[in-house]
């Protein structure tokens, strides 16, 4: 089974509603608690299973980053193949569009941590969101349930 983390980390000088508001528009079917660490910052979390990516999934397509975002996969893979992690920028995502920033953010950014049972269930996760692609087109898309 995948397994989804989500996390982002509210500072000081951020609106608590604005982060969970950027986390809601990218990731409507998961539910956040929230962590207070002082009076005005603290951390957002989410799990769930693959069914929290399918928005991901259709914004990856949308703004045609497919291979971006498999390379994103790809540098966050764990040596054992079971996990991968990535991250988005928060101020992109607060418009509801995905960005990968090439390192984490001045005020951070949303981290996502994906893990599976094995490595083909971890591979069949990479076909489904970031299918191989000739000239940036899928040459397949996979199924949700098939993963």
């Amino acid at each position: 089974m995948i397994k989804i983390t989500v996390s982002a980390v509210v500072n000081p000088t951020e609106s608590k509603d604005k982060v969970f508001s950027a986390l809601d528009r990218l990731f409507p079917e998961m539910d956040f608690d929230y962590e207070e660490s002082s009076e005005y910052s603290g951390k957002f979390t989410g799990d769930s299973d693959i069914y929290a990516l399918k928005n991901i999934h259709f914004q990856i397509r949308e703004e045609e980053i497919i291979d971006t975002s498999r390379t994103r996969l790809n540098v966050g893979l764990s040596d054992d193949g079971l996990s991968t992690s990535f991250i988005i920028s928060k101020q992109v995502a607060s418009v509801g569009r995905l960005n990968y920033p090439a390192q984490e953010e001045p005020l951070g950014s949303i981290n996502i941590n994906v893990t599976a049972d094995n490595e083909g269930e971890m591979q069949r996760f990479f076909e489904w969101l970031t299918p191989p692609t000739e000239d940036g087109v899928p040459d397949f898309e996979m199924n949700i349930r098939d993963v």
